[in-house]
């Protein structure tokens, strides 16, 4: 099921902080959301999403030569550097994350964090940097 306004019990995050920056449409699924809510309670600090759902459309997905993990609906990037990316990283390998991606050069420094399933040629649990 996908997660839309109509249907919003995360109480950390706003539905337009996840829908396409692209089309502006709503796809995150709702086992994304959950597990991220969870995420964020044990965290304990705010989590700004600065990529959640990207639709088919959108140019980084257009690039790709099949489907990415955001526009599955099952990955997000929180804008995270120094000590809070680092507890992020372990709070998140402790929730079962299956796809970690770590930007940390250069000014936009993220965190990529999905649930993705396996992959031919990437099984899951995988980490990788940008």
């Amino acid at each position: 099921m996908i997660a839309t306004p109509d249907n919003w019990p995360w109480h950390s995050f706003r539905p337009h902080e996840l829908a396409c920056q692209h089309t502006g449409e709503h796809g995150m699924t709702i086992a994304l959301m959950d597990w991220l809510q969870a995420l964020r309670d044990d965290f304990g600090h705010p989590m700004v999403i600065t990529s959640g759902y990207r639709h088919p459309t959108h140019p980084i997905e257009a690039r790709k030569s099949s489907p990415g993990t955001h526009s599955l609906g099952c990955a997000v990037d929180v804008a995270c550097s120094g000590p809070l990316a680092m507890l992020l990283i372990e709070k998140a390998l402790a929730h079962n994350v299956r796809g970690l991606g770590i930007q940390q050069k250069g000014g936009g420094r993220f965190i990529h964090l999905d649930l993705a399933p396996d992959e031919p040629g990437r099984p899951r649990p995988h980490i990788w940097s940008y």
